[in-house]
């Protein structure tokens, strides 16, 4: 017979095991989807997993599509804004974190409330700005759009990260003779790597995966993301399936790796920034 903490602990699992079958179905279901063929994807009642896995619609989503361009765009727009906003982001972070002035308070709040913005509202004064910029259907629209939205919860994640180092280790590095700036750079900055860490996933991951600003901006074929690019794989009448969803596993690649490889650094990240003030 089980004790009473056995019982949680076993009722604990059970739900946590059903969560992450509710969470990783999706993504099992676009594997298997990938792997059969196009009489196999339009089997009825469908089939869980293909009788042998059919690996030509990986094959043919680099060779016979403009995968590999849409691939490397997205990369492109989405290293160059991340690296921008990060930057940015540890620049005010620490502006916000360690200079006390006036209405410094209220700043911080402006810069969490532009957060709350749909994007949606924010596609049509995006567009006549980039048009009055004369920049549309280029990736410069882009990644100015993605900092715009991605910069302000940077800021927020930092400023709570960087709150938590006590100055005094600051202080102590200042008085071995560091400048203010160095100190910043020498002991805090390699102090919240985990913070910065978890900060460059979540702006990889939004530059990444966004699609609304792409379709609006966009209009060349060779300059599309690979979020648009998947589109290509639907058609008016048909669409195959067999090519989106191998598409689409491919796309999840660079953020799983990143995620499997950083988790830990994300998730010490992510609740320092989230919860220390």
């Amino acid at each position: 017979m089980m004790n009473s903490k056995a019982k949680k602990l076993f009722i604990v699992y059970i739900l946590l095991a059903f969560f992450v079958l509710i969470a990783g179905f999706p993504f099992f279901w676009m594997i298997s989807t990938s792997l059969k063929s196009n009489t196999e994807v339009a089997t009825i009642p469908p089939q869980i997993l293909p009788p042998e896995p059919d690996w030509s619609s990986y094959i043919k989503v680099w060779t016979d599509s403009n995968f590999l361009t849409y691939f490397l765009n997205s990369l492109k727009v989405a290293s160059i804004t991340t690296a921008i906003s990060v930057v940015l982001a540890i620049a005010a972070g620490l502006g916000f974190a360690r200079f006390k002035f006036r209405w410094s308070s209220k700043l911080q709040m402006i810069v969490l409330f532009a957060q709350l913005f749909p994007l949606v509202l924010l596609v049509t004064p995006y567009y006549t700005i980039m048009r009055n910029l004369k920049i549309l259907n280029t990736h410069a629209s882009l990644i100015l759009a993605y900092i715009s939205f991605i910069l302000p919860f940077s800021i927020w994640m930092l400023t709570n990260y960087f709150k938590a180092i006590p100055p005094e280790m600051e202080e102590a590095a200042m008085v071995d003779g560091c400048s203010r700036l160095a100190a910043l750079i020498k002991v805090t900055i390699p102090l919240s790597a985990p913070g910065i860490v978890a900060t460059t996933i979540n702006a990889f991951t939004m530059a990444w995966n966004e699609f609304l600003f792409a379709q609006t901006f966009i209009n060349s074929p060779e300059l599309r993301t690979l979020p648009i690019g998947l589109r290509s794989f639907m058609g008016q009448y048909n669409t195959e399936w067999n090519l989106l969803m191998a598409g689409a596993v491919v796309s999840t690649l660079p953020v799983v790796i990143i995620f499997i490889f950083l988790q830990k650094q994300l998730i010490s990240g992510l609740t320092a920034g989230g919860v220390k003030g």
